[in-house]
């Protein structure tokens, strides 16, 4: 991934200026900044500061949430280059392993019942946001089972902030879904489970009728860079820092619905090609649904997901 961001302003005389961006004095400083805006920044909701781990673990995490995906997050924050965030993380991630109880009743008391039944206990997540990272902890992170995301900030004159996601894990899943999905499942018996998500390229349950059309969109999800394909329990979400579209499957209509992270104001919407879902409850993240039905529907929304992920 890259690892350099420069920002420019273009002074009085038509030259581009290059700003010089440095580090925050206190790590606090850092810390307060980017929980004020959790959701906007990282797509994260806010749970708590400062969470202490308990006797045996011994911590305080910086900062606990659950993202657009209904994961656990732990956030950590250095205003420096700090070459013990990974084993802290592990250690932090371990920590949320042994507590899904504890964690369950925060997610009730802050962001109600219906999230703490929604926990997605198979995909934890833990975020580094720090000054920079050494390139043995890039290459460590690739090596560890746990989902990590590795983001260097920097800020700048006249109070711009920038976050970079680095490097990223993964994970692997571990194989224990959410609450609801977990009662539903035994409700109704193995045999008619809840099947596992397809896998971003193609095979597993992707419905036979689309798999030649989802090939050719995971290819122009996938064109844009550094870009994380996670197969979820109901969509395949492809994210940076947060989420950047989300797919579905609709073999009965032999389409697949896109939403994108895209204001449906600066759209001119088309009737069956594209819809508003601000205030239309729906599976994944993002406000603009895009149908495709056949290769000329994915060329015609070609501009939007350059505009989605440029926005990213």
């Amino acid at each position: 991934m890259a690892t350099n961001m420069k920002l420019f302003r273009l002074a009085a005389d038509g030259r581009d200026v290059e700003l010089s961006g440095s580090t925050v004095a206190l790590e606090v400083e850092l810390q307060r900044r980017v929980e004020g805006s959790l959701e906007q920044m990282l797509g994260i909701r806010f749970l708590a500061s400062e969470y202490p781990t308990g006797p045996w673990h011994r911590g305080r995490i910086d900062t606990l949430g659950l993202d657009e995906n209904g994961s656990p997050v732990v956030i950590e924050f250095k205003k420096g280059s700090d070459s013990g965030v990974l084993s802290q993380a592990v250690s932090y991630l371990s920590w949320l392993e042994s507590a899904h109880h504890e964690f369950e009743a925060l997610v009730r008391k802050v962001l109600g019942a219906e999230a703490a039944e929604s926990i997605d206990w198979r995909r934890p997540r833990m975020v580094c946001v720090a000054a920079d990272f050494s390139h043995h902890d890039r290459v460590a992170v690739q090596r560890l089972s746990e989902r990590i995301d590795l983001v260097r900030y920097r800020v700048f004159e006249g109070g711009l902030l920038s976050l970079l996601l680095v490097d990223s894990s993964p994970g692997f899943p571990i194989g224990a879904s959410s609450r609801r999905t977990r009662e539903r499942e035994r409700a109704v018996g193995s045999a008619t489970a809840t099947p596992a998500a397809p896998s971003p390229a193609g095979a597993g349950l992707v419905p036979e009728c689309l798999q030649d059309l989802y090939a050719e969109v995971d290819e122009a999800l996938t064109a844009w860079g550094e870009v994380e394909v996670a197969p979820l329990r109901h969509y395949i979400a492809y994210r940076r820092l947060v989420n950047v579209a989300s797919v579905l499957f609709r073999p009965k209509h032999e389409a697949i619905l896109v939403y994108f992270r895209l204001d449906p104001y600066s759209v001119e919407l088309e009737e069956g090609f594209t819809r508003d879902m601000r205030g239309i409850g729906h599976l994944g993240t993002g406000d603009l649904e895009v149908r495709l039905a056949s290769a000329a529907d994915l060329e015609k929304a070609a501009p939007l997901i350059r505009r989605a992920f440029e926005a990213a």
